[in-house]
């Protein structure tokens, strides 16, 4: 008798049920449905947050789903949209960009400068609105290449160097103008500055501009996330950037315009608030890095990068705003008001860690069956 046959003859004899090794076995049938309805849950987390949040304050407040606080609504929306678009593509590359509050504050003091006091080079030059907006953007887009310097040249991890920028930009704007404000930014007929209220209190079709940027921008965030080679690239490197590299991707260059186009959209919130109480303060935007930030998470993007969309960082803005706005509705205390929000921040990024693990787990599960 040969060895292995011994062996085999001496090791216990296991009588399994006649159902353990079927297909038809009802076990892994309900774990497979226990994952779907996970993943499905993880997947549609911020519509049914969005669904659950309406009923509740549509139910206790009588002015929730009037027209008139609909508009005060889509606009407030719109605001954190804009920022959540920009912040969608840092965190997808797998950086963060923590300035996107402070440079609304500075592009709104830009514009407002160049409104109220005009371009002191010989002497005074007031330039026109749409002129205007482009001085602002152009300075921004250069503040964040600054961030996408320091950290794909010089190495230095996003969160430091975004928080350097940070303070940077804040001080720029309280400099600009001694820690004061500029009032009055209709502008005057004798400057031909006129017009620069109508970008964030004007309607086109009976629908407020504010939402229109957002619109656009959000297009044409989605045709270069979803639809270009950039798009695929950005998500490359979120997911490893190290094959990234090996693959001939130019991760420097790539994550350099994520960090613009964040910039890019804080600008255009900044314009926009700006332009809505026609005047411009240095500390506006304190903490929107935080709210873009948890719009994006809720939305579905990892903070480790490599997954996520811009319908989903438009669904997670949804969630915030209406959250703000139903307390609001509701007399809840401005102090409570941020209790809440700072626990629906954790709640969005311990989800996320769970739906990253959780992902993680179930593909070794399922390589492992096969």
């Amino acid at each position: 008798m040969l060895p292995t046959q011994r062996m085999h003859d001496a090791l216990p004899q296991l009588e399994l049920p006649s159902n353990a090794l079927s297909s038809n076995s009802p076990g892994p049938k309900k774990r497979s449905g226990l994952v779907f309805a996970a993943k499905l849950f993880l997947q549609l987390r911020a519509t049914l947050a969005l669904l659950l949040l309406i009923a509740i304050f549509a139910c206790t407040t009588d002015s929730f789903l009037t027209a008139n606080n609909f508009t005060i609504l889509i606009k407030q929306v719109s605001i954190s949209a804009l920022l959540a678009i920009g912040m969608t593509f840092v965190i997808i590359a797998g950086g963060i960009d923590l300035s996107v509050g402070s440079i609304v504050g500075l592009s709104g003091m830009i514009a407002g400068g160049l409104i109220a006091q005009g371009l002191h080079i010989v002497g005074v030059h007031y330039t026109p609105v749409w002129a205007v907006i482009l001085a602002a953007v152009a300075v921004e887009a250069l503040v964040v290449v600054l961030n996408g310097v320091l950290i794909t040249r010089f190495g230095i991890a996003p969160f430091i160097a975004t928080l350097g920028t940070l303070y940077i930009a804040r001080g720029a704007a309280m400099l600009s103008s001694n820690g004061g404000t500029f009032p009055e930014l209709a502008g005057m007929a004798s400057r031909h500055n006129t017009g620069f209220p109508v970008l964030g209190q004007g309607f086109l079709l009976h629908v407020p501009n504010p939402v229109w940027t957002t619109i656009i921008l959000s297009l044409l965030a989605y045709v270069l996330l979803a639809k270009i080679v950039f798009g695929r690239h950005v998500y490359a490197i979120g997911g490893n950037e190290r094959a990234a590299v090996l693959a001939g991707i130019a991760v420097a260059r790539v994550k350099l315009l994520t960090y613009v186009i964040s910039g890019v959209c804080a600008a255009a919130v900044g314009l926009l608030i700006a332009s809505q109480l026609e005047a411009a303060h240095p500390a506006t935007g304190e903490s929107f890095e935080l709210t873009a930030i948890a719009a994006v998470v809720l939305g579905g993007t990892s903070l480790q990068g490599g997954r996520g969309s811009i319908l989903g960082a438009l669904l997670g803005a949804c969630v915030i705003g209406v959250l703000a706005d139903g307390l609001v509705m509701m007399g809840v205390s401005e102090f409570w008001q941020m209790v809440i929000q700072g626990t629906v921040i954790v709640l969005a990024v311990a989800i996320d860690q769970f739906q990253s693990k959780f992902q993680i787990d179930f593909a070794f599960g399922r390589a492992v069956k096969e």
